[in-house]
């Protein structure tokens, strides 16, 4: 018996995983304070909402995570101190590198495991809880976005 063939990656997705499973410790660190710098800042338009439904309460840091849909493609944005949190703030910058101007199917398309195969080897492990329940969050707001 056969087992079934996992669904292909979006390439945005497989780049990265590719990207991070081929480097050492020291270059993930290096990687992720790279990518921490490049996070952008919060647009203007998400300041004013109410954050309650956009904080992610798992993390340890304040994170709020903004969906936006334009013309058919999913974004997300989000408002966070990264000089507080250079690893959430890496982490978000790469996932969103992945995902933002594509289609929701391509954030769903993340595989579960997604933290673990970036950050292994890295020893954060603290940090993946509140790192999977970003992921959880954004890939709710991707299902929301295409029912």
């Amino acid at each position: 018996m056969t087992e079934p063939a996992e669904s292909p990656l979006p390439p945005s997705v497989a780049r990265v995983l590719r990207t991070f499973r081929a480097l050492g410790r020291e270059e993930k660190m290096q990687a992720l304070l790279h990518y921490a710098r490049q996070l952008e800042p919060l647009p203007e338009r998400f300041q004013l909402l109410d954050r309650a439904e956009f904080t992610v309460p798992e993390c340890q840091t304040r994170v709020d995570l903004f969906p936006e849909m334009r013309d058919g493609n999913l974004y997300f944005h989000v408002d966070l101190n990264a000089r507080q949190s250079p690893t959430i703030a890496a982490f978000l910058a790469i996932l969103f590198s992945a995902v933002n101007g594509h289609p929701p199917e391509t954030t769903l398309a993340i595989p579960d495991d997604f933290v673990r195969q970036m950050m292994e080897g890295i020893g954060l492990a603290g940090r993946e809880a509140g790192l999977n329940a970003m992921l959880t969050r954004v890939k709710r707001h991707a299902r929301r976005a295409i029912a």
